[in-house]
């Protein structure tokens, strides 16, 4: 009897503790991880990420305050429409992708600013080293479409690629940086609800 009713609370506080959440994955088919980053200190180049898989798990249906979001990217997909240019990225002198081949984000806080949106703080590890970084996000609302809930956000963000060991570089004449050291991050997400 007493195993039974052991095993009874259990399940309702197992229960208890599920209650009210909701998992969203990211639709890679309308999402993007993009960066852009200063080049010979005249313009800019941009690039992305195209194969990554993310969750986002909420506390409520409608409200993604205290949303947990982990995200896993793969370094190989980097592209900048530039073969060579792709192919240094991926090597030592940056990614060195053959080493570490995923770039992780783990959310710690996911805070409700001011009507539609939000700051992310997360831990983001590139080639093994982990920093914090903020990001800010507005929250595109939700639909649904052939009776499934889609969400939208956009984000946005800056690190600096020294700290992550993203360290190669060349100095121009006037002094100023071949490749520019901070690197500005926009994703737009697409989720849908499971």
């Amino acid at each position: 009897m007493k195993n039974i009713l052991f095993s009874l609370v259990f399940s309702v506080m197992m229960c208890g503790i599920g209650y009210g959440q909701t998992t969203w994955i990211i639709d890679p088919a309308h999402s993007s991880i993009q960066f852009e980053v200063p080049h010979m200190t005249v313009s800019s180049v941009t690039g992305s990420f195209t194969s990554y898989a993310g969750t986002f798990t909420s506390k409520g249906k409608q409200d993604f305050e205290g949303a947990k979001i982990i995200t896993t990217i793969e370094v190989n997909s980097i592209t900048t429409n530039n073969m060579e240019r792709d192919k240094n990225l991926k090597d030592e002198d940056f990614f060195n992708a053959a080493k570490y081949p995923e770039i992780k984000f783990e959310s710690t806080s996911f805070t409700k600013t001011s009507g539609n949106h939000y700051k992310i703080t997360g831990n983001l590890t590139i080639k093994g080293v982990t920093k914090e970084i903020t990001l800010m996000a507005e929250f595109g609302g939700i639909i649904s479409i052939n009776n499934r809930q889609k969400a939208g956000f956009k984000a946005t963000g800056t690190i600096n690629r020294f700290n992550y060991g993203l360290q190669w570089n060349d100095v121009l004449d006037n002094g100023g940086l071949i490749v520019g050291e901070k690197v500005d991050i926009i994703i737009n997400a697409e989720l849908i609800k499971q």
